[in-house]
């Protein structure tokens, strides 16, 4: 394999961490409720792949797929579904520092559970530089929070909510574990499967749960104004095509830990775009150019055996 091989999927990651580090920014200027954000953002994404699934023919690829392959293709859109879902609403019972702290965790749970069902186990080296990126992301999350890191402890015991943030802290974990789901299967499958047949499989699985959660909730989806389609499109675009849809390609290559380390990058490229866009012009402190340090040097290094 030659060295520009070899460094074509990094070379994509970073593309796709770009892309991923538009979505809270975008998703800030948004006034629509997350579930309908995440079912717009979808849909408008079904379009660019059912294009592409139609021009190379790739929905070929279904004819030969098992009914456990289509099974798992599925179980990988709702839980990139719940994801959204989860990780949006645990927001609205706990505490930023614990929603940061929990969901955050799925890197260590991608790592643990690739040994045991994909067999790619990370080294001890790779393990100290996940933790590293993991304390980085937290760094930077918690870094506008009042208290900080010492909020973590509090916030996760519930300190002054009661069960509404143990509720939280629930559905932030849930998003975790749904999230590294999403990528173990996404590993699993790329490797045999091709990157539109595939997306097209979990996005459109993931866009039906969406509009189902919508609809059950009574989230109103219609109508919008041309700004918000403008900034649901640029969703669709950028953080699902490029990044999502990046990372997938990347599955194909690398392990699903290695990956999934993008998804800590994401913070650190959204404030940066934060404090350059004139619609938020949010500065960057110390903290969280400390904590962006960290992540990229502990996923760069993690990606090393």
């Amino acid at each position: 394999m030659s060295s520009t091989t070899a460094r074509t999927p990094y070379l994509v990651l970073a593309a796709s961490l770009i892309g991923i580090s538009f979505a809270a920014p975008l998703i800030r200027l948004s006034e629509a409720a997350p579930l309908v954000i995440a079912t717009w953002r979808l849909g408008f994404s079904l379009i660019i792949v059912a294009i592409a699934l139609l021009v190379g023919g790739g929905w070929r690829a279904w004819r030969a797929l098992s009914r456990n392959d289509l099974s798992l293709a599925a179980g990988a859109g709702v839980l990139l579904a719940l994801h959204f879902w989860s990780w949006n609403t645990s927001l609205r019972y706990t505490t930023v520092a614990a929603s940061v702290a929990l969901v955050n965790l799925q890197p260590v749970i991608i790592a643990a559970i690739s040994g045991l069902w994909l067999h790619e186990p990370a080294t001890r080296k790779q393990w100290f530089w996940i933790v590293v990126a993991v304390i980085g992301a937290l760094v930077v999350g918690l870094a506008d929070v009042p208290g900080g890191l010492s909020a973590v402890g509090p916030a996760l015991l519930g300190a002054g909510s009661g069960s509404r943030a143990l509720l939280g802290d629930g559905l932030a974990l849930l998003g975790a574990v749904t999230a590294a789901g999403y990528y173990l299967i996404g590993r699993r499958l790329r490797q045999h499967l091709a990157l539109w047949p595939y997306v097209g499989l979990v996005y459109g699985a993931a866009f039906v749960v969406c509009l189902v959660l919508c609809l059950a909730t009574q989230a109103p989806l219609t109508p919008q104004p041309p700004r918000e389609l403008a900034i649901f499109a640029g969703l669709a675009l950028g953080p699902m095509l490029l990044g999502h849809t990046g990372m997938n390609w990347a599955l194909a290559h690398l392990p699903a830990f290695v990956v999934n380390l993008t998804v800590l990058g994401e913070p650190v490229g959204a404030t940066l775009l934060a404090a350059v866009l004139p619609g938020i012009a949010e500065v960057p402190g110390p903290a969280t150019l400390i904590g962006g340090a960290l992540v990229l040097t502990g996923a760069i290094l993690a990606a090393r055996r």
